[in-house]
């Protein structure tokens, strides 16, 4: 049963999440809160990792959230469930696209997706900003209790100015996250 739920949660996920792997993360905090699969921290923790590892971001959170909740059989299946949707409006549009491709309505739908995609992509900042920078686990913990913190807060500061200065603006984003480890490793960024 958790199999079938992994595929279905991340078939819905992969259909409405318009905009690539950020816009996935509404939709991961909701499945996180409803199934307890993990926490807000881990979510972030989940993002940060699959930002500095290869291929997508979300098909990555995919096969992290199916691998801790059912092994290797759910990784595999989460990641299908996300990429399913894909696969098959892909081999839908590219069978029809030469004929509709000049139909003002196809046209318009295509630019009807940008806003929402950018939408998706600003709720998953604003979460994000909420859970990395105020220590809040969800808007709702942020408005009742607007406590800043200050670790995060001041890193945020030093990483501002730091990468504004063009000597430090040219180098290799490798040594970047190898710095962002070693800063997370000293002050201790954990659950």
């Amino acid at each position: 049963m958790m199999l079938l739920t992994l595929y279905w949660e991340f078939f819905k996920t992969g259909l409405f999440a318009v905009g690539g792997g950020l816009a996935t993360l509404p939709f991961l905090k909701a499945m996180g809160a409803q199934y307890g699969w993990f926490t807000q921290a881990q979510l972030v923790d989940m993002v940060a990792v699959s930002e500095a590892t290869p291929g997508p971001i979300g098909v990555n959170m995919a096969t992290y959230v199916g691998f801790t909740h059912a092994g290797i059989p759910g990784a595999v299946v989460a990641t299908l469930g996300l990429i399913t949707p894909s696969i098959i409006i892909i081999l839908i549009v590219a069978s029809v696209l030469q004929k509709f491709r000049s139909n003002k309505y196809v046209e318009m739908g295509f630019y009807g997706m940008r806003p929402v995609s950018t939408g998706l992509i600003a709720a998953a900042l604003i979460g994000l900003m909420i859970i990395c920078l105020f220590g809040a686990g969800s808007i709702k913990d942020f408005a009742q209790t607007a406590v800043f913190a200050p670790k995060p807060l001041i890193l945020f500061a030093a990483l501002m100015v730091l990468t504004n200065i063009k000597k430090v603006k040219d180098l290799h984003p490798i040594l970047f996250i190898a710095v962002s480890a070693v800063i997370g490793i000293i002050f201790n960024y954990s659950e």
